[in-house]
């Protein structure tokens, strides 16, 4: 499996992003648990957001609950992070990741990783 994230950039603190991956090819990330995950300088990677297939089941980091939404498209192969209300130290390199069990996003063990996509958030 072949993740491409994109959606990042420079924004205000206060301001909204979203974050987009692209999962290929399609048929072998069927099934798949889709995560975010963000790494800022000099800071080891962090566990954001995981969804798993049928998208009903979502977990958070307790820095992101409330201002993160994660979601996914299965016809468009596609993983979503809205980024609400940023804050400077929303600021990271992120992530998208894929595994067939949920659980090894959250233990930051997944089978795939994407490239990641630079946030800066401003103060």
């Amino acid at each position: 499996v072949q993740l491409q994230a994109s959606g990042g950039g420079l924004v205000q603190a206060g301001g909204s992003l979203r974050l987009s991956c692209v999962a290929s090819p399609r048929r072998p990330s069927a099934g798949n648990a889709m995560g975010w995950f963000r790494q800022a300088p000099g800071k080891a990677r962090e566990f954001v957001a995981t969804i798993n297939w049928s998208g009903d089941t979502t977990a958070y980091a307790d820095s992101v609950k409330g201002r993160f939404t994660i979601s996914r498209d299965n016809a468009k192969n596609t993983v979503y992070l809205q980024m609400n209300s940023l804050k400077p130290e929303d600021t990271a390199v992120y992530y998208c990741a894929a595994d067939p069990i949920q659980s090894r996003l959250l233990r930051k063990e997944p089978t795939y990783w994407g490239q990641g996509t630079q946030v800066t958030v401003s103060s």
